[in-house]
């Protein structure tokens, strides 16, 4: 069989029957088939170790997911990393969730270690009660304040700072809430906007730490205060995130269908004055398409959607616009450009795009300054991505650290970021006490 190709389903291999489903999250985490390992698990050996509870020898567990043996060993070694496409086949495969290969959610040795995770409950609460808040002692902030405060949540999300936003969330959910709920008609509808902004900076921070349960229920809460808003585009804008959820759990065709007809419905949007929105949204859900095209391992569609995504921005002025949130411009559509050619294997085009892109003879090109910082280091955790696979080690560590300087939250979470990091603390004997120090925060340093 091929290392990569075409990601399939075959039927059970012959041989020794598949293990029952019990304790696996706890030899996840404690591999008792082997050494005890010197890090911290890292996806190889989550795949390992799953793979082996299952009672899966490497070859079977290849022949379910059409790769060949030697490419699930060095899966399992980290001398390749899966892409997303072959870890949601490969968790498929074993009967898990993709977050139990990525490892997450990312906890450090204490909850406190984080920051994070102490908002959680509340966050939980407010999403359960989302139609029948808490009661408050006193009577809501003006909803001015409240928009006030929606406005700087949603400059933490961008930036992916989430230890500072958290706290604000569960307070700021309620208040709106009531408003939305009880408030004088001509406030009920802003509310609802302000809420859908709030619910999707619990979305950005669920799905980014790992807790998929929360961030679906969470898209459920934008698509409810959406239709409430009174505003389409917002509507649009739910619709939108509830896709690149169902992209990141590999249910590609529903995932098509929803950004075409989304398409579709901002074909007749019928607002000129809107225009730039209409068309910030636009790009945003051609750039989603394009990296659903490249995620199935279609190159030539995720450049055409691309191409479209240009001659979109084109039209609104080539510059990066904030509408609805999308980050939508030339800066994102170059982002995604080396994004969608590593994901399709195309290494070498990932690695000469900044260089050709550089104003500078012999540069790469970066983000401009002013770029949100979720969306600047997510550039440079897949430039180190590819710097590692093209053998740069001190490139590829080298972007790691852009990257967790831009947005420290989002990097420490990312499950790229502790692959690669994972796999140049195993190149290296004796690893250098700064890239020691950078797996350790990371989640994959020595134990």
């Amino acid at each position: 069989m091929k290392e990569s190709g075409t990601i399939g389903e075959n039927g059970p291999p012959r041989g020794r029957p598949e293990r029952p489903f019990t304790s696996l999250s706890r030899v996840l985490d404690h591999d008792e088939t082997g050494p005890p390992p010197r890090h911290r698990p890292t996806p190889g050996d989550r795949l390992r170790i799953a793979r082996r509870a299952r009672g899966l020898s490497a070859a079977q567990l290849a022949q379910k997911v059409a790769i060949s043996p030697s490419y699930v060993q060095k899966l399992e070694s980290g001398k390749r990393k899966p892409s997303p496409a072959l870890v949601l086949a490969l968790a498929k495969a074993l009967h898990l969730g993709p977050e139990a290969l990525t490892g997450q959610p990312h906890y450090g040795e204490t909850e406190s270690d984080d920051g994070v995770y102490a908002v959680l409950p509340g966050l939980r609460r407010v999403l359960l009660c989302h139609d029948s808040p808490d009661d408050l002692a006193l009577a809501p902030r003006p909803l001015p304040v409240l928009a006030s405060e929606t406005d700087q949540v949603a400059a933490l999300r961008r930036d992916a700072r989430y230890v500072p936003m958290g706290p604000l969330l569960a307070p700021v959910i309620t208040e709106l809430t009531h408003i939305a709920l009880d408030g004088h008609a001509r406030e009920r509808q802003e509310a609802f906007r302000q809420l859908v902004r709030a619910y999707r900076a619990v979305n950005s921070l669920a799905h980014k730490t790992g807790h998929h349960d929360l961030s679906h229920t969470a898209l459920e809460r934008v698509r409810w205060a959406a239709d409430r808003s009174g505003d389409p585009l917002l509507r649009i804008t739910a619709e939108y995130l509830v896709a690149g959820a169902m992209l990141r759990q590999g249910a590609y065709a529903p995932a098509r269908r929803r950004l075409t007809a989304l398409r579709r419905e901002l074909e007749r949007a019928p607002s000129p004055a809107a225009r730039d929105d209409v068309l910030a949204v636009d790009g945003a859900v051609l750039l989603k398409l394009a990296v659903l095209e490249a995620r199935e391992n279609s190159p030539e569609r995720a450049r055409d959607r691309l191409r479209e995504a240009a001659e979109v921005a084109r039209a609104a002025g080539n510059r990066d616009s904030p509408a609805y949130e999308m980050a939508f411009g030339p800066t994102n559509i170059r982002i995604h450009e080396l994004h969608t050619a590593l994901r399709t294997g195309d290494t070498e085009r990932a690695l000469a795009l900044p260089a050709a892109w550089s104003p500078v003879p012999g540069g790469e090109w970066t983000p401009p300054a002013g770029t949100a910082g979720e969306r600047a280091s997510h550039h440079f955790i897949d430039v180190a991505s590819a710097k590692l696979a093209a053998g740069d080690r001190p490139g590829a560590f080298a972007a790691l650290k852009r990257a967790r300087r831009l947005a420290p939250n989002h990097t420490r979470f990312h499950p790229s970021v502790r692959e690669t990091a994972a796999a140049l603390l195993r190149m290296d004997a004796s690893p250098p006490n700064e890239l020691t120090s950078f797996g350790s925060w990371a989640g994959v340093g020595t134990s």
